[in-house]
């Protein structure tokens, strides 16, 4: 698994200071934070871009104008972008009020995302 664990530690201060739910998942060959079940954000290293990302699942009303923050970009694994996921380069979450305007984001989301957890 692939991620920077000083931004893991940076994260898991911030959720435990908002006092939310999270655990952690390996996914992606990377890490996500998944909170009320459902994914949050994530960490991993891009090959391909030879860089640490930060993956934010922000939604789709708030896609767009996240687009215009320095070092944000679509989230594209498979060639086509997913609307509602960023990544966003280091330099986009380098000081703590970037890092906490992208988590921010993914927490209120969260409520209004779906989970895809499978019911049995």
């Amino acid at each position: 698994m692939a991620f920077d664990e000083y931004m893991a530690e940076r994260v898991r201060r911030y959720f435990q200071e908002k006092q939310a739910d999270f655990y952690e998942k390996k996914m992606f060959g990377g890490l996500c934070f998944m909170v009320a079940d459902k994914m949050c954000c994530g960490l991993l290293y891009s090959k391909k871009k030879q860089t640490d990302l930060l993956m934010a699942r922000i939604g789709e009303k708030a896609y767009e104008q996240a687009l215009l923050r320095p070092g944000c970009m679509p989230m594209d694994f498979t060639g086509r972008p997913m609307k509602g996921y960023v990544f966003v380069l280091p330099d986009g979450y380098d000081s703590e009020d970037d890092l906490n305007y992208w988590l921010d984001m993914c927490i209120q989301f969260n409520p209004e995302a779906r989970s895809s957890k499978r019911k049995s």
